[in-house]
């Protein structure tokens, strides 16, 4: 799951790429880049404190980041979400050439994975804690959404029923993807 993710992200061509890995972190980053050391953009990056939330690993994935000036803003996916689809992520990163700050990909209106996040608002998301990410950013700055539509879709997967629903979709051979 967490490799297809990747796999889209790759297949944008936006660099660098910044795997967070947190719970199981070795067997999710063998299963996910399935070689020694990662391929070429693809930094990893452990999150030991990933039981606090998902903004550690926002925090994680800043903290490589800050350093690299020729990086001004990330795009946040998510590996439980398998099927976004790369030209979600070129989407956002055009928006950014178009001056966002920040974005987010909607489907059918509605928002989801991924994220833009500009440099100017890093400091802030090293600031947040728990379970929300850049959902506190978008309720206090203005945001530009941007249709995703027909670019894959932002299924969760959080449950072994989740898992499994997706599998069967993956072995079906009228699995449009």
């Amino acid at each position: 799951m967490v490799a297809r993710a990747l796999d889209a992200l790759r297949a944008s061509g936006l660099a660098p790429i910044v795997l967070v890995v947190g719970r199981e972190a070795e067997s999710v980053q063998a299963a996910a880049l399935g070689a020694d050391p990662p391929p070429p953009r693809v930094t990893v990056v452990r999150n030991d404190r990933w039981a606090s939330g998902i903004a550690s690993s926002l925090r994680a994935a800043v903290g490589v980041l800050e350093a690299r000036s020729e990086v001004d803003a990330l795009i946040v996916g998510l590996g439980d979400q398998p099927l976004v689809g790369p030209e979600a992520y070129r989407r956002l990163a055009d928006a950014y050439d178009s001056g966002a700050r920040l974005a987010v990909a909607t489907y059918a209106t509605v928002r989801a994975n991924p994220v833009l996040i500009a440099r100017d608002h890093w400091n802030e998301a090293l600031g947040l804690e728990g379970d929300e990410g850049a959902r506190v950013l978008m309720r206090h700055h203005p945001v530009v959404e941007v249709p995703c539509d027909g670019t894959g879709e932002p299924t969760d997967v959080d449950t072994e029923a989740d898992l499994a629903a997706l599998e069967a979709a993956w072995r079906s051979p009228t699995d449009s993807e």
